[in-house]
């Protein structure tokens, strides 16, 4: 009689604990069960509960119901009505996978396939900034596999390390919002916002915050890379900085993203992110959805070096061409490019890893490019053959480069001195936008705020049972 009423309290807190959806209370109920009290099979349903709420399968029960038995913790006998209980438990909580597909899942259904991203307004955009991302994010645009398209401004980001300097800032929205038109962004097809003006990216980065450690942002590699390359030290990090990861995290979820283009130097950035749509969803309930990371699809581009062969091109080391760059100034950067230190005489071989203008000619270039600006090879890989063998001159090389960008970049400043005739109007696209990109984030704060719990005004239940509680008293 004790072990069945044993039994019974057991399974009916795993009911309880499947009915909250409180994974946290399971985990702290779990522990108070030690190796050496599992002697009652009931216990192990709630055990094989837990284990198979996370896969969402029949199968982990059958394979730790085997487990079990082999360590002779159940019979064979009891084994059967193990697994019925455990199933029973599953099917309570309706978290089996062949009755009800996991709620993230069905999210990114309901949702659609959705892209975000975005850039940091303190400059024009450079040729990182397109092979990393803005690339992939037209032709994403024009192949309309996606359902919507995010494309923001992330001034409130860039006041992080620009807090003294508000006016950088907010000259170079135009900027970057005619670079983007430029490139060949359409906001007729995607939605192009700034971020400042979407006032529940601050409040969903607040609850965010919550959820992370300071050591596991400061473990973060991109973190790193960013508080070296500005020059912070020991505690002269601003916070807001610090919290970079969560604000990226918040802009990402609060759209319900689904695809991050992006270079892979973000890809840091993206497991925090991960990370705290896992621990929101855990916590309180499955509403934000998991994001991946869309690579370029050129290697080579993934992280495109500066002109002076550093790590990364980037708007404060000044090693950067940019997209509105004229051809006179493409041609000054280039000719000044970082090639082989080694390779000093003409008939020296050379080396092509490491040399920024191959890099640059691996990202850019094409068969055709060679056709009309150099015959006298058909491709990149006869190119650097010759240059292996030596006999081939850097400034040949830098000039052939110089023509394959301008190539490039011509249809860009043309486009760009359109739109550059009406700014008005480019402002009324990003109002627009930014109207659009609200709507959507008011939405998913308000299930946000229900899942925490803390959607006051709109719980009836609580406001009714307060009511019963003072009314009684």
């Amino acid at each position: 009689m004790h072990r069945g009423i044993r039994i019974g309290r057991v399974v009916h807190r795993g009911l309880v604990i499947a009915k909250e959806h409180n994974h946290a209370i399971a985990h702290e109920f779990l522990q108070l069960l030690t190796p050496f009290d599992i002697s009652f099979f009931a216990e192990h349903v709630l055990f094989l509960f837990l284990l198979a709420n996370l896969a969402q399968s029949y199968i982990i029960i059958i394979k730790w119901a085997n487990v079990l038995r082999k360590k002779c913790i159940i019979t064979q006998k009891e084994m059967p009505l193990l697994c019925i209980f455990s199933s029973f438990v599953l099917l309570s909580h309706k978290k089996c996978v062949l009755l009800q597909p996991n709620l993230n899942s069905k999210t990114k259904k309901d949702m659609g396939k959705v892209i975000l991203t975005g850039d940091r307004p303190t400059g024009k955009l450079h040729l990182g900034h397109y092979v990393g991302s803005l690339r992939r994010r037209v032709q994403l645009q024009n192949a309309g596999d996606y359902d919507r398209m995010f494309v923001f401004m992330a001034d409130v980001q860039a006041l992080t390390d620009n807090a003294d300097n508000p006016e950088k800032i907010r000259q170079n929205i135009i900027e970057v919002a005619l670079d983007y038109l430029a490139a060949g962004l359409d906001p007729e097809k995607c939605v192009l916002f700034i971020q400042s003006q979407i006032p529940e990216l601050a409040e969903l980065t607040t609850y965010l915050m919550n959820l992370v450690s300071v050591s596991r942002v400061q473990r973060n590699p991109t973190v790193k890379t960013e508080v070296k390359m500005r020059g912070f030290e020991g505690e002269s990090i601003p916070l807001g900085f610090f919290c970079y990861p969560v604000s990226q995290a918040a802009d990402i979820t609060l759209f319900k993203a689904t695809t991050v283009p992006a270079g892979e130097d973000q890809e840091p950035m993206l497991e925090v992110t991960r990370e705290l749509v896992r621990r929101f969803n855990q916590v309180y309930a499955e509403v934000l959805v998991e994001p991946n990371i869309l690579l370029p699809e050129n290697l080579t581009a993934r992280r495109l070096p500066g002109t002076d062969g550093k790590e990364k091109m980037s708007k404060s080391l000044g090693n950067c061409i940019y997209l509105s760059d004229t051809a006179d100034d493409v041609w000054q950067k280039v000719r000044s490019m970082y090639t082989d230190p080694e390779h000093i005489n003409l008939n020296d071989p050379g080396h092509v890893e490491g040399n920024a203008v191959f890099t640059y000619l691996d990202a850019f270039s094409c068969d055709e490019d060679f056709a009309a600006f150099w015959p006298e090879y058909q491709n990149l890989d006869e190119l650097k053959d010759h240059y292996r063998r030596g006999g081939l001159g850097d400034m040949k090389c830098k000039k052939f480069l110089n023509q394959v960008l301008n190539k490039f970049l011509e249809p860009m400043r043309a486009r760009r001195a359109e739109f550059e005739k009406d700014i008005p109007e480019i402002y009324n696209i990003l109002k627009k936008g930014t109207e659009q990109a609200r709507e959507v984030g008011a939405q998913t704060m308000d299930e946000v705020r229900k899942a925490m719990r803390i959607d006051y005004f709109n719980d009836t239940e609580l406001i009714r049972q307060q009511a019963e509680r003072f009314a009684n008293k």
